[in-house]
């Protein structure tokens, strides 16, 4: 699901396409949906990417590419091609409901990995927990190498599907590519969930959300702690 700001873009872009094919400029965006900053339209252009609305064209200025338009405005469409990006891989809970017999069987065939407490999708908190429980994940939401949760706490990762509550799954590692979705560990002390940015000797984590800044810091004060490989969200 678009949130309101995702669809009013996804909306004008296709408009301006159909009228004169050729996107509209980040400022023209920027004035169509009533933004202070261009960098809140590269957040959401961002997030439009990550659910396979459009696509940016390497190499070329103003080049997008709408791949699908949400269903209640045009039923039917094929679905999009890969691109690249985080895409949540959501496992929906059944809380209240009455398990079935496929549902049995996949849980017997899950891998249990650790819960290490609390991860911020927002302000920083304190670092991560040691081990508090454990839960069940379908394997193929598992990557090779070692695996644990956290949940989330915050609204900063909303426009890349994470919502506060959910579940996230992260594979163990300490080095990542520019784009991943980190755990990344500020100072030794402070926890958050971020998109990892670099440009030369600058680290940036920077939020799903526009109402949240971008934080850059030099290279010794971050250390990636992990990598967003999959999530569970609980109804």
């Amino acid at each position: 699901m678009l949130t309101h700001k995702q669809h009013e873009l996804l909306m004008f872009i296709n408009e301006r396409l159909k009228e004169t094919g050729i996107p509209p400029s980040f400022d023209e965006m920027k004035d169509a949906l009533d933004l202070r900053s261009k960098s809140g339209i590269h957040r959401l252009i961002t997030a439009l990417e990550e659910r396979g609305f459009l696509r940016r064209l390497p190499n070329r200025a103003r080049a997008l590419e709408i791949l699908k338009l949400p269903d209640s405005v045009a039923p039917g469409l094929a679905s999009p091609k890969r691109t690249k990006g985080f895409q949540p891989s959501v496992i929906e809970g059944s809380l209240g409901k009455a398990p079935d017999k496929t549902n049995e069987s996949e849980a017997g065939q899950s891998i249990a990995i650790p819960v290490m407490g609390r991860i911020a999708a927002g302000t920083p908190i304190s670092a991560i927990q040691e081990h508090s429980h454990s839960i069940n994940v379908p394997p193929d939401l598992l990557l090779t190498g070692n695996h644990y949760a956290l949940e989330v706490r915050g609204d900063s990762m909303i426009e890349a599907g994470i919502l506060d509550g959910d579940t996230v799954i992260i594979k163990d590692q300490n080095m990542a590519d520019n784009g991943d979705i980190i755990v990344a560990l500020v100072d030794e002390e402070e926890a958050t969930l971020k998109r990892l940015r670099r440009k030369g000797n600058s680290v940036a984590l920077e939020a799903a959300n526009p109402a949240y800044e971008t934080r850059i810091f030099g290279p010794d004060r971050v250390k990636v702690q992990g990598k967003l490989v999959g999530l569970i969200r609980q109804y």
